[in-house]
């Protein structure tokens, strides 16, 4: 990996590590670039608490942001650092979140759809389910997140847990690969998943993948510092990619939010 673009910080609650201990193990590690994508601020402006505990605080975010570009400036020739968010899509409240990082300055996000609906009036997308309107509306949320053209790519697109029929799950799951296709969003091979044996990568989503023609990228999905050494890990995503003839993307392009 000469790239990450999946790393947390302590300020989403459940990760360890500043910024710049993120910085100093990614130059250590050899990698090029290093995005930050911590877990994205959401104010649901009309319920409480109006921010959930896993993801930083709205008040936190400037300096986050701040922090980042002062890391970006100090490294430059070294590392290129980029300060971006991980975000769910939520219909509701996505508007008005999107005015919130461009007044922030933050330059990209990636797509990591943990809940279904609007979070507060939905379930948490990685349980394990056998009901096909569950996978339908996992799909439908994220397709249309793709659609918007604003995320840089999809972080473990394969986080559904679904038990159900594999006809039902590969029709479904191929509509969410050829909308990334239609709109050239590369797709993730999540690293902690297969650092902690989570249900994801699962082998029959990347083999959908492979036929359709997706590009993935590795994301160390780090949620401490020394995760971004993630040799191991690595070589098992990159067999993965290699079995199905997947097309591994070194870096992607940053889509801009503003």
């Amino acid at each position: 990996m000469i790239a990450n673009y999946h790393t947390h910080t302590w300020r989403c609650g459940h990760a360890e590590g500043t910024e710049r201990e993120y910085a100093q193990a990614a130059a250590e590690a050899g990698l090029q670039v290093l995005g930050f994508s911590d877990h994205t601020p959401y104010d649901f402006y009309d319920s409480e608490p109006r921010n959930r505990p896993m993801r930083m605080k709205p008040e936190e975010l400037p300096e986050y942001a701040e922090s980042v570009r002062t890391l970006a400036a100090e490294y430059r020739g070294r590392l290129e650092i980029f300060a971006g968010l991980e975000a769910e899509y939520y219909p509701k409240y996505f508007p008005r979140l999107l005015k919130l990082l461009r007044e922030n300055g933050i330059r990209y996000l990636i797509l990591g759809q943990h809940f279904l609906d609007n979070e507060i009036d939905g379930p948490y997308s990685g349980l394990m389910t056998d009901r096909e309107v569950v996978l339908d509306r996992y799909v439908s949320q994220t397709v249309e997140a793709l659609e918007t053209g604003l995320f840089t790519y999809f972080a473990h697109p394969d986080l559904i847990h679904f038990t159900g029929s594999t006809e039902v799950y590969d029709r479904h799951m191929r509509r969410l690969c050829r909308a990334a296709g239609r709109t050239q969003t590369p797709l993730e091979i999540n690293l902690l998943g297969l650092r902690t044996g989570r249900h994801y990568p699962t082998a029959r989503f990347w083999q959908l993948a492979a036929e359709e023609g997706n590009p993935v990228v590795l994301g160390c999905d780090a949620h401490k510092p020394e995760q971004l050494f993630a040799k191991e890990e690595e070589k098992r995503a990159l067999a993965l990619a290699e079995s199905f003839g997947l097309r591994v993307l070194g870096t992607v392009p940053l889509r801009p939010i503003g």
